[in-house]
Order: structure tokens, then C-alpha cells, then sequence
């Protein structure tokens, strides 16, 4: 991981970061975080209630926060929410504080493994694939911007991923 000692996966929802990045953590004997866990720990309320009462603009602040602090802890795993790198600050401590990890995935994939979660606010909509491919074009070339390793998990099983991440990270440190 060069001389990065921390990794944080970014990518779309349904990208697998949080099941990806817990098999990452057990290979690793690192400890797991997830941001958006992290974030409801803080406020004692889920996701979708924050977005209800604050907008998303109340969520992106309390994201913020929560991506700071986590971010500054050392020799951890931690998948992000799929917005996470909207905000310049958030991408800058990403970049700057460990390894990046992209979990990309097709519009399509996301779609089939989001498609029966009632705890992703920005999917209210009837057209999900849509707007899930909306959310992607804003948002790829901000995942792609901070990467430092990028892997599909397109039709990949959750260990099938985590085992290529750790080869890509061991390349890293090799290089």
C-alpha cells in the first residue's frame, strides 16, 4: 500500500464496499468502519431520517465530519457512502490519509443490488436504472480522480474481489 497504511473504498452503491471491505479488514487483521454506520452511530438515527429532516446538504455536512475523523485513524478499512467524494474536502483526506480502493461497477449491477433497499434516499425515483446512472456520471470521474487501485466487482463474489484487491495492494507495495 505503499506508504499508505490505511484503505478506503470508494465507488457507487451496490458496488459491494461494505461487504468487500469487511473481508478486506479479517484478511488484513485491520479494523472495519463504514462511514455511513459511523454516521448514524453519531446521530442515533438512520440515513433516511437525516436526509428527511436536514436535505442532503445536512447529510453531506455530517459525512464531513465523520470521513475527518475516520480518515485520521490509523491502519483501518473503511467504505465510504457512494457520495463521498462530491465534496473537494473529502476526496483531498481520502487521497492524502490512505490507499484509495474504486469498486466499479455497471449502472446494470447496481441496479439489480439495490433494487428491493429502502435505506438509499437519493433511489426514490421510478426509474432507478436512470438515476443511478445519473449519480454516475457526476460521480466517476471523482472515484476515478483519487484511485489508486480500481477493480470491477461486476458479477464477482464478495471474497473474489477482496482477494484481488489484496493483489493489487501488494503490487502497490512492490512498485
Amino acid at each position: 500500500m505503499l506508504d499508505k497504511r490505511s484503505v478506503f473504498l470508494v465507488g457507487p452503491m451496490g458496488s459491494g464496499k461494505t461487504a468487500v471491505g469487511r473481508q478486506l479488514a479479517r484478511s488484513l487483521g485491520l479494523p472495519f468502519y463504514d462511514s455511513d454506520a459511523e454516521i448514524e452511530r453519531r446521530t442515533g438515527v438512520d440515513i433516511p431520517f437525516i436526509f428527511e429532516k436536514e436535505g442532503e446538504a445536512g447529510f453531506r455536512q455530517r459525512e464531513r465530519e465523520a470521513l475527518d475523523a475516520l480518515t485520521q485513524l490509523e491502519r483501518i478499512v473503511l467504505a465510504t457512502g457512494g457520495g463521498a467524494v462530491l465534496l473537494p474536502e473529502n476526496r483531498r483526506h481520502l487521497a492524502e490519509r490512505g490507499c484509495v480502493v474504486y469498486l466499479k461497477t455497471s449502472v446494470s449491477q447496481q441496479a439489480d443490488r439495490v433494487r428491493h433497499g429502502k435505506q438509499r434516499p437519493l433511489l426514490h425515483a421510478a426509474d432507478i436504472p436512470g438515476r443511478l446512472g445519473e449519480l454516475m456520471d457526476v460521480r466517476s470521474p471523482l472515484y476515478g480522480e483519487i484511485a489508486d487501485v480500481v477493480v470491477s466487482t461486476d458479477g464477482q463474489r464478495v471474497r473474489a474481489v477482496a482477494e484481488q484487491v489484496l493483489r493489487r495492494l501488494a503490487a502497490l507495495r512492490g512498485a
